[in-house]
């Protein structure tokens, strides 16, 4: 039930990121960092192939409409979590508050670091993941990371489904790492200040 639950809340998420996106808003407050550029392409293919395989599929049960609209209906929504996936990683960037470091991943993934749990920060790009050890968290963008950062204390990190694990390095994406690094290198400096 847990499960379902989380599920129906993501799918939901998702959603409200079209609306979001529709009124060109993005979710929190803070400095923002994009990582929807490395996907855009990809999504936008795999979108247009939903597309096409919904038309095909029409054209194919024709002779049976109720079947067609049962297909359809499931098509249309198909396209729209789709469009859905990449609009969440659009309206929900990174973000830098003056007390965390916010990195997201659409709305599957929102992962708060502290600014004094921060040991370091550094550009380091990474690609082809492999399996991570248990205390390191990859949220890569196209199977690259472009930004590390090592925690002084570990950070509880909450999956999907609600399983939790502690980390002590966070890789991801920002399309801007190099920015990204120096003003998160300098948000540190002030609040040890």
């Amino acid at each position: 039930m847990r499960t379902t639950y989380a599920l129906l809340r993501h799918e939901a998420r998702l959603m409200a990121s079209l609306v979001l996106w529709a009124a060109r808003r993005t979710s929190g407050t803070g400095v923002r960092f994009g990582y929807a550029k490395g996907q855009g392409a990809m999504m936008s293919g795999f979108a247009f192939m939903c597309v096409v395989e919904t038309v095909a599929v029409s054209v194919l049960l024709r002779n049976w409409p109720a079947v067609e609209r049962v297909v359809l209906v499931l098509d249309v929504y198909t396209v729209l979590m789709v469009v859905g996936l990449h609009t969440a990683s659009v309206v929900h960037p990174h973000l830098l508050t003056p007390d965390a470091l916010l990195v997201r991943n659409g709305v599957r993934l929102e992962q708060r670091i502290p600014l004094d749990a921060i040991k370091s920060v550094r550009r380091d790009t990474r690609y082809l993941h492999d399996k991570v050890a248990t205390a390191e968290l990859d949220v890569p963008v196209g199977s690259q990371t472009s930004v590390t950062v090592e925690l002084t204390e570990p950070v509880a990190h909450f999956t999907l489904l609600g399983r939790r694990r502690e980390v002590r390095v966070v890789r991801f994406h920002a399309d801007d790492a190099p920015d990204l690094v120096r003003q998160l290198t300098a948000a540190r400096e002030l609040t040890r200040a």
